[in-house]
């Protein structure tokens, strides 16, 4: 089988999965796991793939994701021949259940099924660990100017309100809203992430945040974004520090 992934996670579960030597062409941005993207052909990037050369390596399938991907670029795909199987799981009964179905694509049941029983079993330890904890309120900020947090709606959120974190800002109608640094101190919450991707977030920038906003700076963190956003194989591990984050806030 010839496979194309443009989403980084997704090319990091096809490995999970055994069929990383069947990738034909991944994204700039597919950095795991280390060596093995570095020996595929890189066709562009999350939003602007080489679609002409994805057409001509004649993969059986190209991986998306409908947030990360344009619909233009899955449209021309699909009306190239080319097979497309597009995912956005919000919650992880969703990535458990995409997880399958990728593993079924690529004739990968069990190791699919493996994973996808590690997230239910996972999941379900840390929610229940939290019905005896006390709820943790916390915002998660993506992006610098503007200052930008998630809405509930957002793989996430899920993933911390699951260990027990209520997002401050849950109720926005924008799944990723622009926020003042003085609203985020009204809000104010006993955790404050600052996520890694798409924004590189470092310790300066949490200084900066604790001084416009008046949020304690221990209260503010710089986060993991590979662990909270990737949604696949990673998101075993993702779980189990999702947790961590919010029991370090108790």
């Amino acid at each position: 089988m010839r496979i194309v992934s443009l989403c980084p996670s997704l090319t990091e579960l096809v490995f999970a999965l055994g069929r990383g030597p069947e990738l034909v062409g991944i994204t700039d941005w597919c950095v795991h796991p280390k060596p093995d993207v570095d020996a595929v052909e890189k066709v562009g990037g999350t939003k602007n793939p080489k679609v002409a050369r994805i057409v001509e390596l004649a993969p059986d399938i190209v991986l998306m994701n409908d947030e990360e991907n344009r619909f233009e670029d899955a449209s021309a795909l699909q009306q190239a021949g080319v097979r497309i199987s597009s995912s956005l799981p919000r919650t992880l009964a969703e990535t458990a259940e995409m997880v399958r179905s990728i593993g079924a694509a690529l004739d990968a049941r069990g190791p699919a099924e493996a994973i996808a029983l590690d997230i239910e079993r996972r999941a379900e330890r840390v929610r229940t660990a939290a019905l005896a904890a006390r709820p943790v309120r916390f915002a998660y900020l993506i992006w610098r100017k503007p200052w930008m947090s998630v809405s509930r709606d957002t793989f996430a959120s899920r993933m911390l309100e699951l260990a027990g974190g209520v997002n401050v800002f849950g109720d926005a109608r924008s799944r990723y809203p622009a926020i003042e640094p003085a609203a985020l101190g009204a809000a104010d919450p006993e955790l404050v992430l600052l996520c890694t991707e798409p924004f590189p977030f470092k310790p300066e920038h949490a200084d900066e945040l604790a001084r416009e906003s008046g949020v304690a700076r221990e209260r503010i963190r710089i986060a993991d974004g590979e662990y909270l956003s990737w949604h696949g194989s990673r998101t075993p591990d993702g779980i189990d520090y999702a947790a961590r984050l919010i029991e370090d806030a108790r």
